[in-house]
C-alpha cells in the first residue's frame, strides 16, 4: 500500500465553497440538476477540476468528468452526484464528488504513474428531480428509453427537453451518451449512510455489501365526492378513508410477510381537497424496496392487488402507473474482500451494510465491479438542512477511497 492520504483541509474548503451555492432560506440547499445553482456548481466543478490539472469533459447527458491518464486507456472511476433535493443537505452525493477529485489531486501531486487511467466523475440528477432517479448515470450505461424522454414532463411543470435545451444539451444528447462512454473497468463511491446504524455502533465506516431495488408508483384510488354533512358513512365512496384502510393493510402485510422490506407512501394529495367535501380522489406515492430481487415482485404484485381489492370492495377504482424501477446488487466478494484488507491495513474500523437507498453504483453495476463505502450520518439524519457528518469519519472514507483508487488502477 503506497503511503499517500488526502489533504482534508483543502477537501472542507472545496465542501463549504459548495455548499455555500444553492443555499435557500431555510439554511438547506436546493440544487436540482439544471437549475441556476446547479449550472454555478457545474462551472465551479469545472474550475476545480482544470486547477488540479485534470482533463475536463462532459458528456451528453451533462455528466461532468475530470481525467488523470495512466499507461492505457481502461479507467478506474469514483465519484457521486452535486444535485440535491428542494432543501436538502450539504453533504449526499458531494462527498462522493470531492472526496473522488481530492484523491485525484494527491495522485496527480505526488506524480505517480498508474498503469490504469483514473477518472472523477458527477453523475447528473440522481436525486430524480426530472424524470426518475439517475438520469445521468443510467444515460452513462445505456439504460434510457427515448419514449420515456421525449414524453416526460418534470416535477417542475415544463418537458425535460425544454430544461435540456437552456443548458445546451437534448434529449438526443442524453441518449447518445452511452456512446462517449470509456473502458470502465472498476467504480467506486463514497457516501453518507443517511441512516443511523454506523452512528449507532460508533464506526467510522461501512462497506456496502447490497443494495436495495426499488419500485415506485404514481397511484390513484378514484371513489366520489360529496358534501360533508349530508351524505352518510355507509354510502359513501370515500378515497381517503380507502387510502387509510390500504395503508394499513399494506404495512401490515410487508411487516408480517415481508419482514426487513419496506414500503413507503410519502407524498398524498386529495381532491377536491376542501374541509366540507368528501374526498373524490387520492393521489398518492406507493415506494417499495428489498434486497431481494425476487421477494421485490412477489411483493408488488401483492401490494398492487391488495390496492385493487381494497378499492373494489368500498365501491372505488385503483388506477397505478410505474414511475421508476431499479433492482437488487449484490456487491461482488472480489471488490469487498479488496475494501476490508485496505481498512484494516489503514486501522480503520468498519461494518458490512446494506444500503436501503439507491446511488449511482448500484447503476453503474451493470457495466463494470462497484464498491460503495459509507461514512455515518449524525442522528442518521440526510435530504435536510440538519444533514450533517464527523470530519474525522470524512478523512477516513476519503483515505480508504484513495487508497482504493489506488490498488484498482495498478492492476
Amino acid at each position: 500500500m503506497i503511503n499517500l492520504k488526502i489533504n482534508l483541509e483543502r477537501l472542507l474548503r472545496d465542501l463549504e465553497e459548495l455548499g455555500e451555492i444553492g443555499q435557500d432560506q431555510s439554511g438547506g440547499v436546493s440544487r436540482p440538476s439544471f437549475s441556476l445553482p446547479d449550472l454555478e456548481a457545474r462551472k465551479w466543478l469545472k474550475q476545480k477540476i482544470e486547477e488540479a490539472g485534470l482533463i475536463y469533459r462532459q458528456d451528453g447527458a451533462g455528466n461532468i468528468f475530470g481525467r488523470l491518464p495512466g499507461k492505457n486507456p481502461q479507467v478506474v472511476m469514483a465519484g457521486s452526484h452535486l444535485d440535491t433535493v428542494i432543501n436538502g443537505g450539504r453533504y449526499d452525493g458531494s462527498v462522493g464528488v470531492l472526496a473522488a477529485l481530492e484523491a485525484l489531486r494527491r495522485i496527480k501531486e505526488e506524480k505517480l504513474h498508474l498503469p490504469h487511467t483514473l477518472e472523477m466523475v458527477s453523475f447528473t440528477d440522481e436525486e430524480g428531480n426530472l424524470v426518475g432517479d439517475f438520469l445521468g448515470s443510467r444515460a452513462f450505461t445505456g439504460q434510457l428509453s427515448p419514449d420515456r424522454l421525449k414524453k416526460a414532463r418534470t416535477q417542475f411543470g415544463p418537458p425535460l427537453e425544454e430544461i435540456l435545451q437552456k443548458a445546451g444539451l437534448s434529449v438526443e444528447s442524453v441518449l447518445r451518451a452511452h456512446k462517449e462512454r470509456p473502458d470502465v473497468s472498476a467504480f467506486l463511491e463514497l457516501h453518507i449512510e443517511q441512516g443511523p446504524v454506523l452512528e449507532e455502533e460508533g464506526l467510522p465506516l461501512g462497506l456496502v455489501c447490497s443494495i436495495a431495488g426499488k419500485r415506485y408508483y404514481q397511484a390513484t384510488f378514484v371513489g366520489k365526492a360529496g358534501h360533508a354533512g349530508t351524505v352518510p358513512l355507509e354510502l359513501r365512496q370515500d378515497a381517503f378513508v380507502t387510502l387509510a384502510d390500504f395503508t394499513l393493510r399494506a404495512t401490515q402485510l410487508v411487516a408480517t410477510k415481508y419482514y426487513g422490506n419496506t414500503i413507503t407512501i410519502g407524498r398524498v394529495r386529495l381532491k377536491p381537497g376542501s374541509f366540507s367535501i368528501i374526498p373524490g380522489e387520492a393521489d398518492f406515492t406507493l415506494d417499495m424496496r428489498s434486497l431481494d430481487g425476487q421477494k421485490l415482485k412477489s411483493m408488488e404484485e401483492e401490494i398492487l392487488n391488495l390496492a385493487s381489492e381494497v378499492a373494489a370492495t368500498r365501491g372505488l377504482s385503483f388506477y397505478q402507473k410505474l414511475a421508476d424501477s431499479t433492482e437488487p446488487v449484490t456487491i461482488e466478494e472480489a471488490m469487498l474482500t479488496r475494501l476490508k484488507t485496505l481498512a484494516e491495513q489503514l486501522g480503520y474500523k468498519y461494518r458490512l451494510i446494506h444500503s436501503g437507498a439507491g446511488h449511482d453504483a448500484q447503476i453503474l453495476a451493470s457495466i463494470c465491479p462497484v464498491g460503495l463505502i459509507f461514512i455515518p450520518s449524525i442522528d442518521g439524519i440526510s435530504h435536510t438542512p440538519e444533514e450533517a457528518i464527523n470530519f474525522e469519519d470524512l478523512e477516513k472514507g476519503a483515505n480508504l477511497l484513495l487508497q482504493a483508487l489506488l490498488s484498482l488502477a495498478a492492476g
